[in-house]
This record gives structure tokens, C-alpha cells and sequence, in this order.
């Protein structure tokens, strides 16, 4: 962007030309900035998320917030200070100066410097179970809130704590660099002294005592532990002979495996037509590969988009040269020949398997902890044993908005449970009241979805499917629990906004 075409926000701006809650782009020196209106007051800020720089100008301003457009990342106006992710890192922020009927914007702030937490008996010790985002979603927050103790992080990958939605997405498709993915650098965790544990496992958990036992028969005590297992890729008893190659995506190795195999793969058969699958489907396109798709439904995600919604998404794969066959699996894999129930066949080079996964909940059940098809929590992602909390895919927490206990695979979810598990492991009591948010990317058509609609009695579709400009609404009893939106970014925010607002007893 050339910054000389945007106002100087130093020169001053005259505030009646600013409506309440406007964004205005502009400059500060030589960097970009936006100027937002909220009531009397006006704050300046850098105008690109810190997670995948994401424009702020077309995002939007909540209290003393401004939202990101794209992945919906949330950052305090007055600090610059990211607090909800995906975002983990602030922006810059500037002091703003009102002269009669101008505002000018005056010297950069310093970033906020975390103080010691308030309060008594804070743990000494905290252990986080699982590599994935809730956990480091929560290491940084207890350092950006000024914990000062141990901090271990437990993980049974080979590689540090990564950007997981991009491995079906643009670094399987092979246009994001492996340099990308990591989500903070080596020299991080040594600076922040967050004790990093790759290639381990949790052999047993000891809730009387208070520690951990890895597989190696190293123990760990703890005063606060937070499980962040994740999920487990679910595995089918495929029969499979010859030189047959059954694929599964869940790690960053489990991707550049599936890259590895691409680079000489001719045709590909994805079982499974989940988020996952058809992003993998899209991904291998990209890279050439003729792509078939097997799955039991006959509608491409009537049970979480609706009919419409689900007919576009196969419309979009099928002009991108993707054949399905729908109604059916895969029976068994001979060499490169996918046998599929229906008596058909099909010739591939390797079968990436995508039907879902399970939450990984199994040291939680051996610890004793409650259990409802995934480790239930209370509003504050404790789980039945005191000092003890749980955060992201096996967390099942009371919903306000949704009036019930849910369970949900996204990533940044995850991250945010992880925000505020921290928070509370520091004696905070801040209730878990985020907006499930999560999207999906197929070629060009990216879906946001706000909100959590397990059933619905009605869809209203606002705008155009054929011309992917639309926002779909999911509604039960007249009330709106869901919205989906193609290329209205705005709109999806002020959903998220809106869902907030109503809550329901759980």
C-alpha cells in the first residue's frame, strides 16, 4: 500500500466528519494506522492483526475493542494489547489528543509490561497436558499476566506448537512455507522459560498426589493442571494389502507426509467428506492430483450447513474437477485400487482417510475425572477435581448461549479456553462466554461460522449462493443460533456480536 495516499493522523482530523464506532485509515509516520470513534473518545492503532495481518480497517469496534475481519481476533483500543485470539501478540497503539474540534495523534504508547498477578496462593507449578492451541494459548497468557512460575508444557508431537488449521489448508496446498507454521520460535520459549516437553506422553495422572508420570517414568508434581489433550484422528479397520498407503492429517508430520506422497501421485482417493477431507480434496487440486471423494452421506454437510449451503460446497469442488461418490465407503484397499462398498473401484496412489476424530480423553478417564462424551467442565473449565481444568477438543462446558453443554473441535476455541483456563488458574474466576468461531477454505469460497446450532427448524438465506455473497441463519424456535457467511466479513463479526448478547440459562 502506497501510505502517501492516506491521511497523516498526526496532521490532526476534525471529529465531526468521524461518526461513533467509524474506522478511518491513515498513517503514523511510515506506518499504517486506524483512527476509531468510540463515544467522546478516539483511539489509534496499528491497522493489521498481528495473526496473518488481517486488515482492522474492515473490522469492528466493539466497547474499547476492535475486532479482525478475518479469523476474528480482538484487541483492546486503549492498549493495543491482543486479547482474544487468534492473536496472540499486540498491536502498536498511540496516545490520541483532542483540541477543540480536531484530534491529533501524539507519541506511540509502550507496550504493556505484564505485573505480578494480584493475590494470594498462586501455583508454583502449573503443567499443561497437550501441545496444541489451548496449551500454548495458555502458556503465553499466564507470562502475559505476569506468572512467574514454572511453567511445563507436555506434548506428545515431534514439533513445537504449530498452526494446525493450515495443514489441510495453504501448506498442504504448498503455498505456505514450513517456516510458517510454528506458532512461536525456539528462542521464545527459552526467553519466556516455558519448559517445552516434545515427544512425550502422559503415562498416568495422580490427583491425590498431585503429579504427573510420563512414559519414561519421569514424575512431575504440579499445583495447577490443565489438559489440552486435543483429539485423535478416528481410525477405520480398512483391510488393506500389497503396497496399499492409508493416510491420516492431524500433525504437522502427518501433512508433509501426505506432501511427500503427493509429489508423485497421479490420482488420490480422500475418504471422508468432512471440513477436513474437502480441504485436503482442494489442497491436492491445487497441486495437480486428480482427487476422488468417498463418503457415507448423500449431502455434502446437510447436519452442520444445511441442504443449500452443503449443494454449493460440492458445486465448487465438482467445477474444480473433484468426483464424488456419495452413499457409500471404502471397503478395502488393494495396492492402488480402493474397493468401495457400492462393488466399485477405484485406482489411487494413496488414501488420505478423514472421518472425523475423538476427543483424547482417555488420562482423564484413568484420573477419575467426569466424564460426558469429553471431560466436563464447569463455566470456568474446572473439571471435577479442584486446581484441575480442561480446555479445548475434549472440553465440555456449559454453554450460555446455547442453553446446554457442548463440545467443539475449533481451533480457535481452543485457544480461547486455553486464554481463559489460564485466567482462572491464576484465581481470576472469568466464566468461559466465547462464540464458537471457526472457517473453512475451499479454492476461492471461505465459510465463517459464529455460533453453535447442533438442530434448527428454519434457514434464511440473506444474499446470493451462485454469487458466494450470502449469510445463512440457523434458527430454533425463532431464535437465531448460527450464522454462516460467505465474503461478508463485517456481517459475521456483528453475528458474533449479536450472539454475545443472548444468553440462556444452562
Amino acid at each position: 500500500m502506497d501510505l502517501s495516499q492516506l491521511p497523516d493522523l498526526r496532521a490532526g482530523m476534525d471529529i465531526r466528519a468521524i461518526a461513533d464506532g467509524a474506522i478511518v485509515p491513515g498513517r503514523i509516520d511510515a506506518e499504517e494506522a486506524i483512527l476509531v470513534r468510540r463515544g467522546e473518545e478516539f483511539f489509534a492503532v496499528g491497522a493489521q492483526c498481528t495473526h496473518y495481518h488481517g486488515a482492522l480497517s474492515g473490522g469492528l469496534a466493539v466497547g474499547e475493542t476492535i475486532r479482525c475481519p478475518l479469523h476474528h481476533a480482538c484487541f483492546s483500543l486503549r492498549s493495543g494489547a491482543a486479547l482474544r485470539a487468534p492473536a496472540l501478540d499486540p498491536i502498536a497503539c498511540w496516545r490520541v489528543e483532542r483540541v477543540g474540534s480536531q484530534v491529533f495523534v501524539r507519541e506511540r504508547k509502550p507496550e504493556p509490561k505484564p505485573s505480578a498477578p494480584a493475590g494470594g496462593n498462586l501455583p508454583a507449578v502449573v503443567i499443561i497436558v497437550g501441545g496444541g492451541a489451548a496449551g500454548l494459548a495458555a502458556a503465553d497468557r499466564l507470562r502475559r499476566e505476569g506468572y512467574a512460575g514454572r511453567i511445563t508444557m507436555i506434548s506428545a508431537d515431534s514439533a513445537a506448537p504449530y498452526d494446525r488449521p493450515n495443514l489441510s489448508k495453504d501448506f498442504l496446498m504448498g503455498t505456505a512455507p514450513a517456516e510458517w507454521m510454528p506458532l512461536r520460535s525456539a528462542d521464545d520459549y527459552a526467553e519466556r522459560k516455558i519448559e517445552l516437553l516434545l515427544n512425550s506422553r502422559v503415562q498416568s495422572l495422580d490427583l491425590k498426589l498431585r503429579n504427573v508420570q510420563l512414559e519414561g517414568g519421569r514424575k512431575i508434581d504440579f499445583d495447577a493442571l490443565l489438559l489440552a489433550t486435543g483429539a485423535e484422528p478416528v481410525r477405520l479397520d480398512i483391510p488393506a494389502a500389497g503396497a496399499a498407503r492409508l493416510l491420516y492429517l492431524r500433525t504437522f508430520a502427518d501433512s508433509q507426509a501426505i506432501i511427500a506422497a503427493a509429489a508423485s501421485a497421479k490420482r488420490v482417493v480422500v475418504l471422508g467428506a468432512s471440513f477436513i477431507g474437502l480441504e485436503v480434496a482442494a489442497s491436492l487440486r491445487h497441486r495437480g492430483i486428480e482427487v476422488h471423494v468417498v463418503g457415507l452421506e448423500h449431502v455434502l454437510f446437510e447436519r452442520v450447513l444445511g441442504a443449500e449451503l452443503g449443494a454449493l460446497v460440492r458445486e465448487v469442488h465438482e467445477s474444480h474437477g473433484v468426483i464424488f461418490h456419495l452413499g457409500t465407503s471404502v471397503a478395502g484397499v488393494d495396492g492402488t485400487r480402493a474397493l468401495l462398498k457400492d462393488g466399485s473401484s477405484i485406482e489411487a496412489d494413496f488414501v488420505v482417510v478423514g472421518v472425523g476424530v475423538r476427543p483424547a480423553i482417555k488420562l482423564a478417564e484413568q484420573a477419575g475425572l467426569a466424564i460426558d462424551r469429553g471431560v466436563r467442565v464447569n463455566e470456568y473449565l474446572e473439571t471435577s477435581a479442584t486446581g484441575v481444568f480442561a480446555a479445548g477438543d475434549i472440553a465440555r462446558w456449559p454453554d450460555p448461549h446455547s442453553g446446554g453443554h457442548i463440545r467443539v473441535e475449533h481451533w480457535v476455541v481452543a485457544e480461547r479456553q486455553g486464554q481463559i483456563a489460564a485466567l482462572n488458574i491464576l484465581g481470576q474466576r472469568q466464566s468461559f462466554d466465547a462464540v464458537p468461531f471457526f472457517w473453512s477454505q475451499h479454492y476461492d469460497l471461505t465459510i465463517n461460522y459464529v455460533g453453535h446450532a447442533e438442530s434448527w427448524d428454519s434457514i434464511d438465506i440473506d444474499g446470493s449462493l451462485s454469487s458466494r455473497d450470502c449469510a445463512v441463519t440457523y434458527r430454533r424456535a425463532g431464535r437465531i443460533l448460527a450464522v454462516a457467511s460467505i465474503s461478508r466479513d463485517l456481517t459475521s463479526l456483528e453475528a458474533e456480536r449479536d450472539l454475545e448478547q443472548t444468553k440462556v440459562s444452562t
